[in-house]
């Protein structure tokens, strides 16, 4: 069901030619910075990879891969990537990446299963990210700062944003706070994990949530994550489980928490099998890609992907992700859009 957030006397700050003005500023600006920060090369990426694999991502384990028959190699079937988080990987290993450095891309993606509305598309556009890493940076503490360096990129980009456009002011706090998702849940133990999420990082401002994919006290997760890429499973020197997270903003046009980037520590062998287990998806075990991940041959990594389209409509104040980028809408949705002040590109 898509949906749709009307917010009161709404009215953009940037026309449509300072929009795409201002898309440019920040993509071009954001990924040199990124890069500089992390010590990532960028790399090209591909659009879609062969079913079978265990490559692809599958996200929160139900989205259907978009899927067509090759003609020229007898029909086998490719898939149109989620996400490349298995891919980079791969490309770390097979490009010989050293320790303390990564890889970065333009990762476009097609989700036929979204429910489109203001943050959700069918075309999904973000930077992936990957950084080798040794096995003693495996630890909240690593974790954090990488993503301290990730939010001061952040920082520096809305201050060029609001140099450029004066009408838009800086908005962002000066630190990122950290908490634990079962922290967050024994905060506010009878709220759900939207619920719970819009009220801190109201207070808050910008927050990473720690532990994303795991079961919480409560036995239910937080929100899903695949069990093959993040170690939600491990437990860390507090007690509680999780390398891995969410950053989330706090969009004053919404007025809702707004996530910008799911990342973490990837799984070693020991968290795959332990992860695979529990989710109870031994049979991946034998996929090219988990192979690889249990032979060693793979890198010990920390990555994720920062949304293009999302971090654009936050520097920018829009209230929908339509004004950013091109895709389909439904046409009650476009027509709702209009009489709302809403321009959908």
């Amino acid at each position: 069901m898509s949906y749709l957030i009307k917010p009161a006397n709404y009215k953009p700050l940037l026309d449509l030619q300072q929009t795409e003005l201002g898309i440019t500023k920040i993509k071009d600006f954001f990924q040199s910075n990124l890069s500089s920060e992390l010590r990532l090369r960028r790399v090209t990426a591909p659009l879609f990879v062969l079913r079978g694999t265990g490559i692809n991502d599958d996200l929160n384990g139900t989205e259907r891969a978009v899927s067509f028959p090759i003609l020229d190699m007898g029909d086998v079937r490719a898939e149109v990537v989620h996400s490349l988080a298995k891919w980079k990987r791969v490309t770390l290993a097979d490009y010989k990446i050293e320790q303390g450095h990564g890889i970065y891309t333009d990762m476009n993606a097609i989700r036929a299963d979204e429910e489109l509305g203001n943050l959700h598309s069918l075309y999904v556009d973000q930077w992936d990210w990957e950084l080798v890493m040794t096995a003693e940076e495996r630890n909240v503490e690593f974790l954090k700062k990488v993503v301290r360096k990730i939010y001061g990129s952040f920082l520096c980009t809305e201050y060029l944003i609001s140099e450029k456009f004066p009408q838009i002011t800086p908005y962002l706090p000066a630190e990122i706070t950290f908490i634990h998702a079962e922290v967050l849940r024994e905060l506010y133990p009878s709220l759900t994990p939207k619920e719970r999420e819009n009220i801190f990082v109201k207070e808050h401002k910008a927050v990473f949530i720690i532990g994303i994919g795991g079961a919480l006290g409560d036995g239910k997760k937080h929100d899903g994550r695949a069990p093959d890429y993040d170690d939600w499973s491990t437990l860390t020197e507090n007690g509680l489980h999780g390398l891995n997270g969410d950053i989330l903003l706090w969009n004053p046009v919404l007025e809702m928490a707004f996530e910008v980037s799911s990342m973490g520590i990837r799984v070693d062998k020991r968290a795959l099998l332990r992860q695979i287990e529990i989710e109870g998806k031994i049979e991946r075990l034998e996929l090219y890609f988990h192979k690889r991940l249990i032979e060693d041959s793979l890198p010990l990594s920390i990555g994720g992907g920062i949304g293009q389209s999302r971090l654009c409509m936050f520097f920018l104040r829009k209230a929908h992700i339509g004004e950013i980028q091109a895709s389909i809408w439904p046409e009650a949705m476009r027509a709702e859009c209009e009489v709302n002040n809403i321009p959908l590109i």
